[in-house]
C-alpha cells in the first residue's frame, strides 16, 4: 500500500491488526468526539507519536460510553519503514504512551484486505449481574451491575434461546437512519460463575445500537419474575422499538472477543457479505 502525503513523496504503508483492552468507566465511548475523552483519541495519539502520519483507522466495535473491552480489534495503516523499526517494541512503546486504563495487547502486520469492522465473523460480549442481597463485590463494582431482585438464571437462559437466529432486532435496538436492524444472534447464554454472579454471553455477527444491553434488560425482567418467556419472544415481532424493554447500564458490559477467518483469502468475501443490504 502507498499513502499519498500532501506536499511530499508517497509513503509505503503496512496494515496492522492491533488488539486493544480498556476500562471504559472514564471514557465517553470509543468514537472520536470533540471535547470528550474517548478511547480512539488516546490510541490515535499514541500511534501518531510513534508513526507520524497514519492512514486508515478502523475498529471492530464502536463501544458506548462506560463499556469495557478485553478483545477489541482495530486496523491501521502505518509507514512500513517505521513499522519495521518498531515491530518488536511497539507494545512496549505504546504502554509508555497510553494512559493506564487503555492497553495495546497485540500487534501484527496483515494483508491489506483485512478490515477490522467488516471482515469480522462475529463479536462476543459478556454482561455481569450481581443479585446477591449484599450487592456487588467492591473489587468488581466497575464491571458488574447490581440487581435488587433475585434472578432465576435457568429460566433466563431457557427463554433467551427463542431469540437465536437471524431476525429483525428492531425491538431491541435504537434505530439509526439508513441502518438495518437485521442481525444473526448466534449465542445467548446465562450462567452463574464461581462467585454466584449471573453472567450473560452474547454472540452475533454484528450488533445494532444498544442491542446487547436491551437483550440483557429484557432477560432480567424474565429472571426476576416481572415478565414471562412468551413476552421476551414476542419482542421480535412488534416491528418497532419496544418501549417496555429496559436498557441496562453500560458498566456491566465487556467486549471480549472478535473473530476472523484465519485465511486472508476469506477476508474480502466477508467484507462484501457484511456490506450487503440485509433482508429477511
Amino acid at each position: 500500500m502507498v499513502l499519498e502525503v500532501e506536499g511530499g513523496d508517497p509513503v509505503d504503508q503496512t496494515r496492522l491488526r492491533i488488539g486493544i483492552a480498556y476500562d471504559g468507566a472514564e471514557f465517553s465511548g470509543w468514537a472520536l468526539q470533540p471535547g470528550l475523552r474517548t478511547v480512539a483519541a488516546e490510541v490515535i495519539r499514541a500511534l501518531e507519536l510513534l508513526f507520524g502520519e497514519i492512514g486508515d483507522f478502523t475498529v471492530a466495535g464502536r463501544t458506548d460510553a462506560g463499556v469495557h473491552a478485553t478483545g477489541q480489534i482495530l486496523h491501521v495503516d502505518v509507514p512500513t519503514a517505521k513499522w519495521e523499526a518498531l515491530s518488536d517494541r511497539l507494545l512496549w512503546r505504546m504502554r509508555g504512551i497510553l494512559p493506564p486504563d487503555v492497553r495495546a495487547v497485540s500487534a501484527e502486520a496483515v494483508d491489506p484486505s483485512f478490515n477490522a469492522r467488516f471482515a469480522a465473523q462475529w463479536r462476543r460480549y459478556r454482561y455481569r449481574v450481581a443479585d446477591a442481597r449484599w450487592g456487588v463485590n467492591p473489587l468488581r463494582r466497575l464491571d458488574t451491575l447490581a440487581w435488587q431482585r433475585p434472578l432465576d438464571v435457568e429460566r433466563m437462559h431457557a427463554a433467551c434461546q427463542s431469540l437465536l437466529g437471524e431476525h429483525d432486532f428492531v425491538g431491541f435496538c435504537k434505530s439509526r437512519e439508513g441502518a438495518t436492524t437485521i442481525r444473526e444472534l448466534q449465542q445467548y447464554d446465562w450462567a452463574r460463575d464461581e462467585d454466584g454472579v449471573a453472567v450473560a454471553t452474547v454472540r452475533a455477527d454484528a450488533f445494532c445500537h444498544s442491542m446487547v444491553r436491551s437483550l440483557v434488560g429484557a432477560a432480567l425482567a424474565v429472571g426476576d419474575g416481572r415478565r414471562d418467556e412468551a413476552w421476551l419472544a414476542s419482542i421480535l415481532h412488534i416491528g418497532e422499538r419496544a418501549n417496555d424493554v429496559h436498557v441496562v447500564g453500560p458498566h456491566g458490559l465487556t467486549l471480549v472477543e472478535v473473530s476472523y477467518s484465519e485465511d486472508p483469502q476469506d477476508w474480502q468475501a466477508r467484507v462484501d457479505l457484511t456490506r450487503r443490504v440485509r433482508t429477511l
